[in-house]
């Protein structure tokens, strides 16, 4: 409902900004990918140059590529389906997909998902762009939150360790302090280096904390203490060879499921 409501809200806007009926319903079709349109739109709505507009889309749009890139993976789809699938690559696909835990289970939410919104978001926006006259201004109705409310609502449940949710909250710092300053799409960009960043700081910290563990048990062991290395190497070498296991046992399972399918 909240897809369908943004569609609208994209047909509406749309229509107001000069868009043709078939102007806008090719933009649905072909691009499908809500911010990059509604970045176009309103640039184009706001005066600003047709060439302008569309690199700001682009830049929007480059973080499907990065989608694509973890769903190529998670999905391992036939080759000759890719092209086709990666039409469907959005925010909301690549959550439901991530979501399963099983490949068979993502395939079939990728599926379903990219199919429900791709018509649902191409109808909305053609009833959109046919009622842009009789609903007036869709700030008025809130309809412009709709997309976004959507994003975070996805996002949300799976930032669940300290680590994932201080990456988000300098990512939201990062794109809202850079959005007066920078292009449209660059401020989204940036906020993607927030990611590397904390994690690059994740590991100092964890490096620096087993520095100082391996430091204090040096100590002991001059002091006459048991040295608890070898019971650590043990038992870190017993995890290791039960975490191969798991693997490739998961690996295992995986071919099961691609020779089912084909």
């Amino acid at each position: 409902m909240a897809v369908g409501l943004s569609g609208f809200a994209f047909g509406v806007t749309s229509a107001g900004s000069g868009l043709t009926l078939w102007q806008t319903c090719a933009l649905s079709l072909l691009v499908f990918t809500g911010a990059s349109q509604f970045a176009l739109v309103g640039a184009l709505a706001a005066g600003g140059n047709p060439l302008t507009a569309a690199a700001g889309a682009f830049f929007l749009g480059v973080r499907n590529a990065f989608y694509g890139l973890r769903l190529s993976q998670v999905l391992a789809l036939p080759r000759r389906s890719r092209p086709f699938a990666a039409q469907w690559v959005i925010d909301e696909t690549t959550a439901v997909a991530l979501a399963q835990p099983t490949r068979r289970a993502a395939r079939i939410g990728f599926t379903v998902t990219g199919v429900t919104l791709y018509v649902l978001w191409n109808l909305t926006t053609l009833l959109g762009a046919l009622g842009a006259e009789a609903i007036g201004d869709t700030d008025a109705w809130g309809l412009d939150a709709a997309g976004p409310a959507v994003f975070l609502a996805l996002l949300a449940p799976m930032l669940r360790s300290t680590t994932e949710r201080t990456a988000a909250a300098l990512a939201v710092l990062l794109g809202l302090g850079l959005l007066p300053v920078l292009p449209a799409g660059v401020p989204v960009l940036a906020a993607a280096f927030a990611a590397p960043a904390v994690l690059y700081l994740e590991g100092r910290r964890r490096g620096g904390t087993r520095d100082d563990a391996r430091d204090d048990v040096q100590d002991d062991v001059r002091d006459g203490a048991p040295d608890p290395v070898r019971d650590e190497t043990r038992d870190v070498r017993a995890e290791a060879q039960q975490d191969t296991a798991r693997e490739d046992q998961t690996r295992e399972d995986q071919t099961r499921e691609e020779e089912a399918d084909r």
